[in-house]
């Protein structure tokens, strides 16, 4: 954890964990202005046959992030680093996400953007099967449900935050 937060103050973006209970919030703010520029919430909840599994329900980046001087991408990036090294210290070895389906084209760029952070596609959530509407009660809609290793996931992230430190 120490990596991604000293990182991300090189970068000018001060993060915070809150929780309560199972439930997270990691907020993070530009170090200049004190303006909140990304947000991640989630809950870290048990699962049958798996274990602890780390539920990210959203992640937000708010306008103020396009006056950074940083990418957007990287705003979000250490915003999620953050929950997944949270889901990491509570035992989760499993990061589930659902990647809402807005349309075609928004969906499968944000599909791509998601698989190449280290997230595998599940299924499709369209509310067609019994199945699907476990999911859609759970997720709060339709799309593609994905799934990562939390261990890989930070092995894979760790070489973008040392890089950035020195």
């Amino acid at each position: 954890m120490s990596d991604i937060l000293t990182s991300s103050r090189a970068r000018k973006i001060d993060l915070k964990i809150q929780t309560l209970g199972p439930f997270f919030r990691v907020t993070g703010k530009n170090a200049d202005t004190g303006v909140e520029v990304g947000r991640a919430e989630g809950v870290v909840r048990p699962w049958f046959g798996r274990g602890l599994v780390l539920h990210l329900d959203t992640i937000r980046l708010t306008k103020e992030t396009k006056a950074m001087d940083k990418s957007v991408l990287g705003v979000g990036l250490y915003v999620g680093a953050v929950a997944i090294r949270h889901g990491y210290d509570c035992g989760c070895r499993t990061a589930q996400l659902l990647a809402i389906y807005d349309s075609d084209l928004y969906h499968s760029k944000l599909v791509r953007f998601y698989k190449r952070l280290g997230f595998e596609e599940v299924k499709e959530v369209s509310g067609s099967s019994f199945g699907d509407m476990a999911d859609m009660l759970v997720w709060g809609g339709v799309g593609t449900r994905m799934d990562a290793n939390i261990h890989h996931l930070l092995v894979k992230w760790s070489k973008v935050f040392l890089k950035s430190i020195s």
